[in-house]
């Protein structure tokens, strides 16, 4: 299986921390971070849309595309475009592990834009909402969080999408039930999926002693991950900015430095 790079300066507050070593530079967020509200409403498309299409955003894209080419790319990336509107990233959400009651199955991580070269290569531009307004935050190589949300649109119409960080997994739920987008999905709850109390029940066995205030995260530990395991070959451990984002990455939502290219997946 191929990795998925991260080019990065991301946002603390989504804890979404990995930096591949190859990665160019994103825009820094200059505002403190901000909670992500439940769902994306049409302004915040609207200004997610605005950040992703920004020039900064656009030249930055352009490095990107021409290091994740190697030789000759640099043409090849030309002047990157975004195409269509961001889509909502999800998350298993911890409160859902933590079993509160009402507690969605997922949260909002941020929204994607989907980003283009000359050459048809795709990247994703991550938004988050911070105290300054929507910024951009990472910059991700392939379309996973594209490819998925029409998957999961197939498979469940008016389903919702999420991603079980821990173990790469996609999925979609909705009418009590989870559905399996890909095979880790599948390895988690079978090809059939299952239904929304078992989900919970597996997870919170996985991730319940594992949430803010556990023992495990008192040890600097996040998401499932220790800080060694985030860090790529020759690059730099994932590593929280201040008290609240390493709250929020044991919560459930640190992605690993190394994210992988889901090619070969179901659908």
């Amino acid at each position: 299986m191929t990795k998925r790079t991260a080019a990065a300066a991301v946002l603390a507050a989504t804890a979404l921390l990995g930096l591949a070593p190859q990665a160019a530079a994103a825009p820094a967020p200059a505002s403190a971070p901000a909670p992500q509200p439940p769902t994306a409403a049409a302004d915040d498309r609207a200004a997610a849309a605005r950040a992703a299409a920004a020039p900064d955003t656009l030249a930055v894209l352009a490095r990107f595309f021409a290091r994740e080419g190697g030789p000759g790319a640099a043409a090849a990336a030309g002047h990157p475009r975004i195409e269509g509107e961001p889509v909502e990233v999800r998350h298993l959400s911890p409160d859902f592990v933590a079993g509160r009651p009402g507690a969605p199955v997922s949260r909002l991580e941020f929204l994607a834009g989907r980003a283009v070269a000359a050459d048809g290569r795709q990247a994703a531009v991550w938004t988050a909402r911070t105290a300054g307004g929507w910024e951009v935050v990472n910059i991700a190589d392939g379309d996973d969080e594209f490819r998925y949300a029409r998957l999961g649109a197939e498979r469940m119409p008016g389903g919702t999408v999420f991603r079980e960080p821990q173990i790469d997994a996609w999925y979609v739920a909705g009418g009590g039930r989870v559905l399996p987008l890909d095979e880790d999905a599948v390895r988690a709850v079978g090809e059939r999926g299952t239904g929304l109390a078992a989900y919970r029940a597996r997870v919170a066995a996985a991730y319940g002693d594992k949430l803010p205030g556990s023992a495990y995260a008192r040890d600097g530990r996040a998401g499932g991950y220790s800080e060694a395991a985030s860090a790529p070959p020759g690059g730099t451990p994932a590593a929280a900015a201040g008290a609240a984002a390493a709250a929020l990455a044991a919560a459930l939502g640190v992605l690993a430095a190394r994210r992988r290219r889901l090619r070969r997946r179901t659908g």
